[in-house]
């Protein structure tokens, strides 16, 4: 069998930082776990454009390709502003998503206990906290046609189209229902079929693929005005939530803050199975680049190293070993151990990035 790859995008801003930490991680499965990985390092965002003109180069696009997963920083910085839109930083993530048709977006939202307090939402509201949003992330109103802003008349008029095939709603609808049987069986499928054509499409097409292929999974609806007023009330009420592009956008963002700490969300972006059955797949922390925060030890690598953990599960099959990643973080904010982003009281142990990784690294000596 052969060894599992890994291609490592670190990025800009505090992105080399937190790719470090993870560095070790995957330094400790190879030694103490035995689980091997061929990971290899480019460039991508402003760090390509410096060395090679462009946010992402043809080479490291072909790499991407070929590799089981692909594991990113983050990217962009101020001294990027200025750059013609063709090739900011951003370009190079979005040709990521775009040529590896990465259309499923899997942005949990799990609250640990001991950051329970840090939500704006009652503890008891949030506390244990876990769903799964999952984003149509290669269609919609992003990329449809007629796009642009034009002039009618005497004014200027801006124009964005909402568009959908059934076998783009069809296939992340699959993505969402695959997940909830790891899960907790469920998914409610979001939209505006009140007032929107693409989402009376959506909600039959979800249906249909429900009826037909995934019987057994629960299935429910919702408008997705009510589905945001629905996740501040009382989230705990879902499991996994499938919608389309804009909504998921604006869903995940309000799911991601329920947890109080938008620093500490990894991601998934999925796309179609590669020829060893598994999906082509880009994971990243929610989190920005922070230039203001680079280079001074002070970034949490928690979100990256979660990402990691999901990149165990979904790509490689190792879930076993991603529940102890998991746990290891968890282990770790229990002992009150914090970085600069994260609240802290008296008795936590203030940490850089460095100390955080090492901290997570003990508790998985600790979990063998």
């Amino acid at each position: 069998m052969s060894t599992p790859s890994l291609l490592i995008l670190p990025g800009d801003g505090i992105g080399p930082e937190v790719m470090a930490e993870v560095r070790k991680v995957i330094d400790w499965f190879g030694a103490k776990r035995d689980l091997a990985f061929d990971v290899s390092e480019d460039l991508v965002g402003g760090a390509a454009y410096d060395a090679h003109g462009v946010p992402l180069s043809d080479e490291t696009m072909e790499k991407a390709q070929q590799v089981d997963a692909v594991l990113l920083g983050a990217v962009g910085g101020p001294q990027y502003d200025d750059l013609d839109f063709s090739v900011k930083p951003e370009r190079g993530l979005l040709r990521l998503r775009k040529e590896m048709d990465l259309f499923s977006n899997l942005r949990p939202a799990q609250c640990f206990d001991a950051l329970a307090d840090f939500s704006s939402l009652k503890r008891d509201v949030v506390s244990g906290l876990d769903i799964m949003i999952v984003r149509e992330l290669t269609s919609g109103v992003y990329f449809g046609e007629p796009r642009g802003i034009m002039t009618e008349g005497n004014e200027r008029v801006g124009i964005n189209t909402q568009r959908y095939t059934e076998s783009e709603i069809a296939r992340v609808a699959r993505s969402a229902f695959e997940l909830a049987k790891r899960r907790d069986n469920r998914v409610c499928s979001m939209e505006k079929a009140n007032v929107m054509e693409s989402g009376i499409l959506w909600r039959e097409v979800v249906q249909k693929v429900h009826d037909e292929e995934y019987p057994d999974v629960e299935l429910s609806h919702m408008y997705a005005d009510a589905g945001g007023m629905q996740l501040c009330r009382w989230p705990k009420q879902f499991d996994v939530i499938v919608t389309d592009n804009l909504f998921g956008d604006l869903l995940s963002d309000v799911a991601a803050m329920l947890t109080g700490s938008l620093g500490m969300l990894p991601s998934a972006s999925l796309g179609a199975p590669m020829a060893n059955g598994r999906p082509k797949a880009l994971y990243e922390p929610v989190h920005g680049s922070a230039p203001d925060i680079a280079g001074q030890g002070k970034a949490n690598p928690t979100a990256c190293i979660l990402s990691f953990a999901m990149a165990l599960r979904y790509s490689f099959d190792l879930g076993a070993e991603a529940d102890r990643l998991e746990a290891a973080v968890e282990q770790v904010l229990a002992q009150g151990v914090r970085t600069a982003d994260l609240m802290q009281a008296e008795g936590d142990t203030p940490a850089s990035t460095a100390e955080m990784g090492d901290a997570i690294i003990a508790a998985l000596d600790a979990s063998l």
